[in-house]
């Protein structure tokens, strides 16, 4: 309209073209987690997070490039920078770049409460970024005082490792909070030696018991000789491939031990019950106590990791059973009603009915309970199976800037989780699998 030549219209609308404003006027109606990255054919490009920061993501700059990841690490290695030189993306922004280098940090949406995903920390980020490595190792340490309780304190007949390879990091933390233990004890055995004034004659016989004997020992036990995560392989090919991914370290485990092995998360409990505590009972430990540094997985995700399936939970499915036991199963056809009603409400409007599920059962009724479904039936072994889970709480203390627990609590950030989480449990009642969005 403007008369302008038509050779000259193209570039005109290439340099005008402003994506934030496109960014805003598309974000406006979306309900969820994601980093989501785009580039367009003039060469502008933008990456944008959602407004709750569920989903990571990161950014380098310098004067010859601009890097996007979703974890700053890889940034970190293949830049050789410091992590101090990598930026977060704030949630509910974006950064955007014109085609000749102008780069731009901006809000596409108002300011919200942010609910960054824990799961990511206690498994799916890369464990050598350095506040995720000592938070690993905060999970691990947290499971400490349960442990001890379910040992009787009898540290010399327990031998301490872990599975799958994620969960080493975890491993360290929970050695470290024991040591710290222990040492206050023998600190005071010690103190009570001098005062009795046989501390000098007993000092051997002292520094043997409590500490060479009583000392937290770990051990290699479980062997992964192939670069393989489990977690992703079908249901189908699971069990098969961890049988052939692990092996065990024979000759260390005596029948009288306690053989605790720590693991990140326990999702659906196949690969434990159909492979691992199988591979595990041929050292032929006393007890088996398999800790989570998860606490127990009760709800289905929406927001980008594929736990979607109500059934599938070995925390739900041991709820089903208790649910069974007490012959309440009625109570199980009102919170399928209840459902139903509420996914005829706009989501704003929507209250999260499968939280009734767990309310008659404490979080150790459910752990006691999966740890009788996990026991391995096929085999010889009958030592004892205890399955712990961390807290709530103790999560929040380890990881306390992302404090999204919903796989754990049913607390989503986003209307769409509690209408996802509804219709999970309605095509559990109905028999329907696939996922419920």
């Amino acid at each position: 309209d403007s008369g302008m030549d038509g050779e000259k219209i193209p570039t005109e609308i290439s340099d005008q073209l402003d994506l934030m404003r496109v960014l805003r006027k598309s974000a406006s109606v979306w309900d969820g987690g994601y980093a989501i990255a785009g580039l367009v054919g003039n060469g502008d490009f933008f990456v944008m997070r959602d407004p709750k920061g569920i989903r990571p993501a990161h950014y380098f700059e310098n004067d010859e490039v601009i890097a996007v990841a979703s974890e700053r690490v890889p940034l970190m290695t293949v830049f050789n920078i410091d992590q101090d030189a990598v930026s977060e993306i704030p949630p509910g922004h974006a950064i955007t770049m014109k085609r000749h280098g102008e780069l731009k940090v901006e809000a596409f949406c108002e300011p919200q409460e942010r609910t960054s995903c824990s799961f990511e920390r206690i498994y799916f980020s890369r464990g050598n970024d350095p506040e995720i490595y000592n938070e690993r190792k905060a999970l691990g340490g947290a499971l400490a005082p349960r442990i001890l309780k379910e040992i009787n304190g009898n540290l010399a007949d327990a031998i301490f490792s872990f599975i799958p390879n994620t969960a080493e990091t975890a491993s360290y933390g929970l050695l470290g909070a024991l040591r710290r233990q222990r040492r206050l004890e023998v600190a005071t055995h010690f103190k009570e030696a001098r005062a009795a004034g046989t501390l000098e004659r007993d000092f051997d016989q002292l520094l043997d018991e409590l500490v060479m004997e009583n000392w937290p020992r770990a051990e290699k036990i479980a062997h992964k000789d192939i670069k393989l995560r489990t977690f992703i392989a079908n249901e189908s090919g699971r069990s098969k491939m961890v049988s052939h991914v692990y092996d065990i370290s024979y000759g260390v485990v005596e029948p009288k031990d306690t053989l605790v092995v720590i693991d990140d998360s326990i999702v659906r409990g196949t690969t434990l019950r159909e492979s691992i505590i199988s591979i595990l009972t041929r050292t032929n430990p006393k007890k088996i106590i398999v800790a989570s540094t998860a606490p127990q997985i009760r709800y289905p995700d929406c927001y980008g990791i594929d736990m979607s399936e109500l059934g599938k939970f070995i925390a739900f499915q041991a709820a089903m059973e208790l649910h069974k036991k007490r012959g309440t199963e009625e109570r199980l056809a009102e919170i399928y009603r209840a459902c139903l009603a509420e996914i005829e409400k706009p989501l704003a409007e929507q209250r999260n009915c499968v939280q009734d599920v767990y309310a008659e059962f404490s979080a150790d009724d459910i752990s006691e309970k999966i740890s009788k479904m996990l026991y391995p039936k096929t085999i010889s072994w009958s030592g004892e199976l205890k399955i712990v889970y961390q807290t709530i709480e103790d999560l929040h203390a380890s990881c306390p800037e992302h404090i999204g627990d919903w796989y754990f609590t049913g607390n989503y950030p986003t209307p769409g989780g509690t209408g996802v989480c509804n219709k999970a449990f309605i095509n559990y009642f109905e028999n329907r699998t696939g996922r419920a969005y």
